[in-house]
């Protein structure tokens, strides 16, 4: 999927010259925790987010430092963080590096992205302006999109066991040679004996994922590879 299918066109933006209080009262009124900056052609000059409006002088959240690590900080960083904690101008609180994304990007970038620079949204800028903004919501709202509404038309224990065979021989990480699979009414029960509990998680989760699986039975084994002692047997 690419970001372009993903991303919201709806973009609240403000300028520079926007009264920081009533960017807030747009973010709180809209639910957003971050509004695109724009300039007056349109163009992206920054962004506004709640961690920007964090310290504030008002709330008495402003950065304080002992005098000697203000004297180590120097000025322009201590003049810096005045300026965000009193601040009335979009313009002098927001973020002005900008993270960005292409509408023709695959989703996977954007996610990389985000997980990289530990930010929630990415505008979408483009030849005439900013084309859209895409956020973790977004992401949710194109997983939902993703979900089939419809079931396979054989949902029988045969075919359950055959769907989730054809999965464990794709996965490079699945035990197969140690492990087995039985589907009775519905029910998939895990047997075998596996080296990592993430395998055993991933392997419920799998098996989770198939059509017509109403419950799955963990009975696997996970041993310790070097030792072979039991780490953990399985439930009643």
């Amino acid at each position: 999927m690419k970001v372009r299918q993903a991303m919201s066109t709806h973009v609240v933006t403000v300028t520079p010259d926007t009264p920081l209080v009533e960017a807030m009262r747009a973010m709180l009124r809209e639910r957003i925790s971050g509004l695109p900056v724009v300039d007056a052609s349109g163009a992206l000059a920054g962004i506004l987010t709640e961690g920007d409006l964090m310290r504030r002088a008002e709330t008495g959240t402003a950065r304080t430092h002992p005098a000697w690590l203000g004297f180590l900080l120097g000025p322009g960083r201590l003049a810096r963080e005045f300026t965000i904690a009193h601040a009335r101008r979009v313009g002098e609180a927001m973020t002005h590096d900008v993270v960005t994304i292409d509408a023709e990007a695959p989703l996977a970038d954007a996610v990389r992205l985000m997980e990289q620079h530990r930010i929630k949204r990415l505008p979408v800028p483009g030849a005439g302006g900013l084309q859209g903004i895409l956020s973790r919501a977004d992401l949710l709202r194109a997983f939902v999109s993703t979900v089939p509404d419809t079931s396979p038309d054989d949902l029988s224990d045969a075919a359950i066991a055959r769907r989730i065979a054809r999965e464990l021989e794709a996965k490079s990480w699945t035990p197969r040679e140690t492990m087995s699979v039985e589907v009775r009414g519905g029910v998939v029960t895990l047997h075998g004996v596996i080296l990592d509990d993430a395998v055993r998680e991933a392997l419920v989760v799998l098996a989770e994922n198939t059509a017509g699986v109403v419950r799955v039975d963990d009975q696997l084994t996970t041993v310790e590879p070097m030792l072979g002692m039991v780490v953990r047997a399985p439930g009643p």
